[in-house]
């Protein structure tokens, strides 16, 4: 087997804000795993609060490559495993080279990947499209700008409400509010109660991710589900979600690939707990993987493509929040960034 990788930065349409702050680029690893004549493709994105920035997924690859290369590859569950323990501690970098696993391994058995655990596609969940924190007008406008069904509004500010009553005026669509931990008890209680009445479905990480407690209250005592992200990296942590969140986001870059992805979803229905599966601003590599695991969830967030300027593969299809499954083998996208 052969591992190779590049890198990219690609631009925002619009400067990207959440609670945490604001970034006009997405860099991510991109890797090519190559064997038996077969190649596949994967991506990580780099979130910079989680520390695992493109150099240190790099400078991991490099110092490790001869043993990524020397598996003997049979199915992608097996070779997550042994890639779980070669990089302990860079599961951002696992998740590109396990997406890339599960894209040659789609084209050796000839079959798009959700075919692998979906024998009947009944439902596909719309995605939502994402407005990042502005000005009120800048998210108006944003929001005008791209038609569609459903939002996912980043909250986190003093102006959260004025915010959604201004959005409110201007859609029919339904919202998704993320306030990525940005809130106290007491706000989210207040803020919450306002929301109920705004066709919004549910609420992302309202609070500080290790606050349980705070989180077991407003689990009793919230109109809306609320739904864990922040507070669910990986398979551990779904049980601890249980009794305190409605459901979980799953991102396939902080839980470590599909593979564990799919453990999680799950042990989630086990919990009767929902389950979205979420994006972190992932081309339409990344972003692909999402969409083969729509059929198994409740809820997707899967717009990177549409948020960024600029993409490095083709084969993804949005039309008004439906994503097309593709059909090709594996991830079912094209790329040309390896020759």
């Amino acid at each position: 087997m052969k591992v190779q990788f590049t890198t990219s930065n690609l631009p925002f349409k619009y400067p990207f804000t959440i609670s945490k702050g604001t970034k006009t680029h997405q860099p991510a690893l991109i890797v090519q795993l190559e064997h038996v004549g077969y190649r596949g493709i994967g991506e990580a994105p780099a979130i910079a609060y989680y520390n695992i920035p493109v150099e240190k997924m790099i400078a991991d690859l490099t110092a490790k490559k001869m043993f990524v290369e020397k598996f003997a590859f049979t199915e992608p569950d097996r070779y997550w495993h042994y890639l779980h323990h070669l990089f302990p501690q860079n599961g951002f970098l696992v998740c590109a080279l396990d997406i890339a696993a599960w894209d040659m391994y789609g084209k050796m058995k000839r079959q798009p990947l959700y075919k692998f655990w979906t024998k009947e596609v009944t439902k596909m969940p719309l995605t939502d499209y994402t407005i990042g924190i502005d000005s009120i007008e800048k998210m108006v406008e944003k929001m005008q700008e791209k038609p569609w069904p459903v939002y996912k509004i980043k909250l986190g500010t003093d102006n959260d409400i004025a915010i959604m009553e201004a959005l409110c005026k201007h859609t029919d669509a339904k919202f998704r509010i993320d306030a990525n931990a940005g809130w106290t008890v007491e706000e989210a209680l207040e803020k919450i109660n306002v929301f109920k009445d705004m066709d919004v479905e549910f609420i992302e990480q309202p609070l500080a991710k290790d606050d349980w407690e705070g989180m077991k209250r407003l689990y009793n005592e919230s109109p809306l589900p609320l739904f864990a992200d922040e507070a669910c990296v990986f398979e551990k942590d779904v049980a601890q979600c249980e009794g305190h969140f409605h459901g979980i986001n799953i991102k396939l870059t902080k839980c470590t690939g599909i593979t564990p992805a799919l453990r999680m979803i799950a042990d989630a229905r086990n919990r009767n707990m929902q389950v979205m599966v979420g994006s972190m601003n992932e081309c339409s590599i990344g972003s692909a993987a999402i969409v083969h695991l729509m059929p198994l969830v409740d809820y997707v967030d899967v717009d990177g493509p549409l948020l960024l300027a600029e993409d490095l593969a083709t084969g993804l299809e949005y039309n008004f929040g439906e994503v097309a499954l593709p059909q090709n083998p594996g991830l079912g996208i094209t790329s040309h960034l390896f020759q």
